[in-house]
């Protein structure tokens, strides 16, 4: 079973991302499960024609855990992939990544973490305990960032860098950094930044998505772009980024070097032009 996460800060496109690489991955008619690890819980929504599920952190709140079954988390959305939502807290109240833990705990004693591909799209911009819980216990092995070559998108895919760096200090790793993923916003020299950044965090640009008005239609119309226009260049894309992740295996022996703020500013500054 290949467990993969993508990581990347709010707004970035990363449940997009997600979602069609899920489908893509289901055209290969492998078994995946793709867990929304958000508050947002808008992860799965484009796999299910727009349905927002229950939440498990909502549902936990309003039976408890004890009285959940597997069919009261998980649905089945498009092409088979079965859909989770970890869900948040309250506005205000509580930890953000409470809904992590209890989604974990919950799909373990059910055994429903199972399959030939489990997706976990998960928040980036702060890698709290909760956060950090999919790659720290070993749920996720391998760890893909989302981000462009806006600033605070590379500042968020540092950061979690950082993280997936520390965890590689331990005497068992059990979480590797897999590439980067650059979610195109039109940026100018975004390619070639985005390609210095994998390269100075010792890993590489994996896929680039260019921005195309194909995904906002097909979200427009509730569906991934592999189901809307199958046969667009924009599905085509995904597809290579699945094929292209399916194939490929970190080494465990190249840790993440992550870049100090002078050093990611001073990249970001060599690819400003006036």
């Amino acid at each position: 079973m290949k467990q993969i996460a993508l990581y990347g800060k709010g707004g970035i496109g990363k449940s997009t991302t997600s979602a069609n690489l899920s489908a893509a991955l289901s055209e290969k008619s492998l078994d995946i499960l793709q867990i929304g690890c958000d508050p947002k819980h808008d992860s799965t929504r484009m796999l299910m024609h727009g349905e927002w599920i229950p939440t498990v952190l909502d549902l936990v709140r309003a039976k408890g855990d004890a009285n959940l079954t597997v069919s009261d988390v998980i649905y089945t959305g498009y092409n088979g992939i079965r859909c989770v939502e970890a869900g948040g807290p309250e506005p205000g109240i509580g930890c953000a990544g409470r809904g992590i833990i209890a989604t974990f705990q919950l799909l373990e004693k059910l055994e429903a973490l199972y399959g030939d591909v489990i997706v976990y799209d998960v928040l980036g911009d702060v890698v709290c305990g909760g956060f950090a819980m999919p790659m720290r216990e070993g749920y996720a092995r391998e760890v893909y960032l989302v981000t462009s070559g806006d600033f605070m998108a590379l500042y968020a895919a540092n950061n979690i860098c950082k993280a997936i760096a520390r965890l590689s200090k331990r005497a068992k790793p059990c979480c590797f950094l897999g590439g980067v993923i650059c979610n195109s916003q039109n940026i100018k020299d975004e390619y070639e930044l985005v390609s210095e950044f994998a390269g100075r965090i010792n890993t590489k640009l994996l896929g680039f998505i260019p921005r195309s008005q194909i995904v906002r239609i097909a979200e427009v119309n509730k569906q991934t772009v592999l189901e809307y226009a199958p046969d667009s260049e924009q599905a085509g894309i995904y597809r290579q980024l699945a094929e292209t992740i399916m194939k490929n295996t970190p080494d465990p022996a190249k840790k993440p070097t992550p870049l100090s703020m002078d050093e990611l500013e001073k990249l970001a500054q060599k690819y400003i032009t006036a």
